[in-house]
């Protein structure tokens, strides 16, 4: 917590009206300082190491550049980071896991109600973990026994595919060689069981391990 009690916030999303409605939740509350906001992952990681908040708010889904989990991995690996609460409209798996696996302190979703958020955004602040109920129950889920898991670089690959990027696209995107995109999609298919890039899609976005197109 920075001087005074007060809580200094950095607001990392890409859409305006969405930086807007957490501003003016944040700003109600007497302990809390918006010092910055970022629309993107990229920009997030420079503000987070010139503002020095004490808690960021990191959306996932940034849209161009870096995903939300990889600027938070980013921010954490500088000096004596702030805590990072991951907010977001989506709650597959693959998300959270992505998130946690990065060091997010927490994970609401962006229908929480305000009391909620600001409730999480103390625990954080104090190093405390926040997790929405739902986002909660799916990290029970995940410690039952379940079916072979994609690694992170296969769920990049899919997410691309259920986009409906070629190989060569996604190759270029993730400066990969045709090859590689390739054996990737082979293990994605023997994990999910499937055949095709459409069933792979489908499999995945059953299981909660990617948004379904």
């Amino acid at each position: 917590m920075g001087d005074g009690g007060v809580i200094r916030i950095l607001l990392v999303d890409d859409h305006p009206v969405v930086r807007s409605g957490l501003r003016a939740m944040l700003l109600d509350q007497p302990d809390f300082e918006l010092v910055g906001e970022a629309a993107t992952g990229e920009e997030g990681v420079e503000r987070a190491r010139g503002l020095r908040p004490d808690v960021v708010l990191m959306d996932l889904q940034l849209g161009a550049g870096i995903h939300g989990a990889e600027a938070t991995r980013r921010i954490l690996a500088e000096p004596g980071p702030p805590r990072v609460l991951v907010l977001t409209t989506f709650d597959t798996d693959a998300d959270i896991v992505a998130a946690i696996d990065a060091g997010a302190t927490g994970y609401l979703l962006k229908d929480a109600p305000p009391n909620e958020l600001h409730a999480a955004i103390r625990a954080a602040d104090a190093g405390a973990s926040a997790l929405a109920p739902s986002v909660a129950s799916r990290l029970l889920g995940r410690m039952r026994p379940r079916a072979a898991t994609l690694t992170a670089r296969e769920l990049e690959v899919l997410r691309l595919v259920a986009e409906g990027m070629s190989n060569r696209q996604i190759s270029k995107r993730l400066f990969l060689s045709e090859t590689t995109v390739k054996t990737h999609l082979v293990h994605i298919y023997a994990k999910l069981e499937v055949d095709s890039r459409t069933a792979a899609v489908a499999a995945a976005g059953r299981r909660g391990l990617i948004r379904p197109p």
